[in-house]
């Protein structure tokens, strides 16, 4: 038991000089950035949400050009399927019915991937973006004297004068000038 307390005295007045000796964070001077308004209106931005609104307007595009011969196609073997009243359908029309399902599967098909594809596209932009802010950030803070950055949204209220969203815009047109909007193909997974 003696020595038990003798141990915790001991290992108490290891800690205390090392509880002693660490330095007080210093008080928090705040900025805060409108990091929305810096991914849409920073020059190369604006570029790359004019490219990938382009590429969903084709996308679009295409869904209503593969979906509208489908509709009437489908209609027209509903029509004849109507006609039967119940009998089973002759084999022509039965690869009729088999062929409108192979286009719908394959209009299916196509759109999933060109959609992926989008979402992949509007990820990469927003990743070169990220990773170009992520650079900008403790240049901008120095400038300002600042050591915390705080999206605006995650306050309540803030000054005008901790706003640091134009000099964040200013640094980003100058550190990216383009952004690629077509994602690097996905590599396949190799196996064992």
């Amino acid at each position: 038991m003696k020595t038990l307390l003798v141990s915790a005295a001991f290992a108490a007045a290891l800690v205390t000089p090392a509880a002693a000796s660490a330095q007080a964070v210093p008080a928090a001077v705040v900025a805060v950035v409108d990091l929305q308004r810096v991914s849409t209106e920073c020059n190369a931005c604006k570029t790359a949400i004019a490219a990938l609104q382009a590429q969903q307007t084709a996308f679009d595009n295409r869904r209503k050009t593969l979906a509208t011969p489908l509709e009437t196609e489908g209609k027209s073997l509903q029509a004849a399927i109507d006609a039967l009243k119940g009998k089973d359908p002759d084999a022509a029309l039965q690869a009729r019915v088999k062929a409108f399902q192979t286009k719908q599967q394959q209009g299916a098909e196509e759109l999933q991937r060109q959609a992926t594809q989008i979402q992949r596209n509007e990820a990469y932009v927003n990743q070169q973006i990220l990773d170009k802010l992520n650079t900008i950030y403790t240049p901008v803070m120095q400038r300002r004297g600042a050591n915390l950055l705080v999206d605006v949204r995650a306050t309540l209220a803030t000054a005008q004068n901790i706003d640091v969203t134009n000099d964040v815009i200013a640094a980003l047109n100058s550190a990216l000038t383009s952004i690629a909007t077509t994602a690097p193909a996905q590599q396949a997974p190799q196996g064992r």
